[in-house]
């Protein structure tokens, strides 16, 4: 029995259709490639960020999920390459060093006592500089030295008791303080025993190299007369020994200056007559040339 010509014809066996071969079947492999070469990459650039703890996190989620910790972390703690994070990361600086650290609440023997007991490392003070405090002490030693240079040369000439001498963080201070032997009341000349005073001083202090101020003050009364304040009777009483220093005593001009502070900065707070005599007077200041950091470890103040 013939079949008709328009029916289908179907393999011997009862077989079925080959199916469709898929030729882009590499592209799932590629992109996954991709993916992970994307991520990465991703995980490098965070790395190459110096963040100390962005970089600590990283390391231990890695560790974690690869499973070992430590044979994990030795995968980022190498010393070569990207990964290295020892090598991209600044150190914290050490407590434990000396070098340019200063703490004011150590006692420094600038005097020849000896410096106050050493910090405990931790507890939040810092060591200090040992330079500094033998830097501190050459200078309060040399400012001693002046000091007594211009006592000498005062007691030589008798004139010893009529000024005071005081050392602080600023240098030394020469205090012409008496009442009424530098200043008349209300008065900016010179008397003759201020003179002989400056005489004496400016030997000493025409030969050093320190600047000079030298300070005007006042006592709280009133004043009348040529001076409408005591602002500017301090004034000419500093500038007068300014003058006696750079025209009598040879003080070089350009090492001193004068300022006047009126009643505004008293030796001697008070209505007595011993505070109204101390605080008419004049002070010399050697101004010290040695750095802040020393300065501002000021020794106990000296009379």
């Amino acid at each position: 029995m013939s079949t008709g010509k328009g029916a289908p014809r179907r393999k011997r066996g009862g077989g079925h259709d080959e199916e469709h071969v898929n030729h882009e079947r590499w592209l799932v492999s590629y992109s996954d490639m991709i993916t992970v070469l994307m991520a990465l990459f991703i995980v490098l650039f965070a790395v190459s960020q110096v963040d100390q703890q962005k970089y600590i996190a990283l390391r231990e989620s890695l560790a974690s999920g690869f499973g070992d910790g430590a044979h994990s972390a030795s995968v980022l703690d190498g010393s070569m390459g990207t990964m290295d994070g020892v090598s991209q990361v600044p150190e914290e600086p050490s407590v434990k060093g000396t070098q340019g650290m200063v703490t004011a609440d150590v006692g420094l023997g600038l005097e020849g006592s000896e410096p106050g007991p050493a910090p405990q490392v931790g507890s939040g003070a810092r060591d200090v500089d040992p330079k500094l405090v033998e830097a501190a002490r050459a200078e309060a030693a040399h400012l001693e030295a002046l000091q007594a240079r211009l006592q000498s040369a005062l007691v030589r000439a008798g004139l010893a008791q009529r000024v005071q001498f005081r050392i602080d963080e600023r240098g030394l201070i020469m205090g012409l303080v008496a009442d009424d032997v530098f200043f008349a009341p209300a008065r900016a000349e010179l008397t003759p025993t201020a003179t002989s005073v400056l005489a004496v001083a400016s030997r000493v202090l025409s030969a050093i190299p320190e600047q000079i101020s030298i300070e005007g003050h006042a006592n709280n009364l009133p004043v009348s007369g040529r001076y409408a304040t005591n602002w500017e009777l301090s004034s000419d009483r500093a500038t007068q020994v300014l003058r006696y220093l750079v025209e009598g005593g040879h003080v070089g001009a350009g090492r001193v200056r004068a300022v006047g502070y009126g009643d505004a900065r008293p030796l001697h707070p008070g209505p007595s007559a011993r505070a109204l005599a101390a605080n008419r007077r004049v002070d010399l200041v050697i101004l010290s040339s040695a750095p802040e950091a020393v300065r501002a470890s000021r020794p106990p103040a000296t009379t």
